[in-house]
């Protein structure tokens, strides 16, 4: 028995989800947005197992217009837990505490807006922003009389007294010389040893 599948593929979701988001997010995170505002089942496992398909069977040869990779540290090691698209520049993927914060107050400011474009918010879209707002100075507040552009405009100054640092020069040349699939999916840290030898 064939079935017709007629909604994106996990990798897909995915992707429409981190592109309105802008910057590197928890998988949780990547659901709870394509759930609250596009069609589709993705799932947390599903798209963790993605990511895992997509470095277990990386093939340099095999041309594809994005992959779904980790985020990185500064260090170029994967910043697990946290996803992001090839097609970004390495200082988009890099993750840092006042990066993040900086990443967390853009998004909610572009789901907002991206809410109040849409013809109408249903409820899941409503509870994603309630959720998201309690992050922002002003948020909640903004979002009590459930103006979307309230919590936008609040998230956008917040974001405004913000200066995150760009990426050093050194770091994006490191990153530039590293071969593809470190690049990708970043620099395979050694374990720790004990003792000298």
């Amino acid at each position: 028995m064939s079935t017709l599948r007629t909604l994106p593929g996990t990798r897909e979701q995915a992707h429409h989800a981190l592109v309105l988001l802008g910057a590197p997010a928890t998988t949780r995170l990547v659901v709870e947005v394509h759930r609250a505002l596009f069609d589709g089942d993705l799932a947390v496992a599903d798209l963790a197992a993605d990511l895992r398909d997509e470095e277990r069977n990386y093939d340099p040869d095999v041309c594809t217009a994005y992959r779904i990779v980790p985020a990185l540290h500064h260090d170029l090691s994967a910043a697990r837990g946290l996803i992001t698209l090839s097609g970004w520049s390495v200082a988009r993927r890099l993750v840092s505490p006042r990066q993040a914060r900086a990443d967390a107050l853009a998004a909610v400011a572009r789901i907002a807006e991206f809410v109040i474009i849409r013809a109408s918010a249903g409820i899941a879209a409503m509870a994603l922003l309630r959720r998201l707002a309690e992050n922002v100075p002003g948020g909640a507040e903004a979002f009590l009389v459930h103006d979307p552009r309230a919590l936008a405009d609040a998230a956008r100054a917040a974001l405004a007294e913000l200066t995150p640092s760009p990426a050093p020069d050194a770091l994006v040349s490191r990153w530039e010389l590293l071969p593809e699939r470190q690049r990708l999916f970043g620099i395979h840290s050694l374990p720790h040893q004990r003792g000298g030898a």
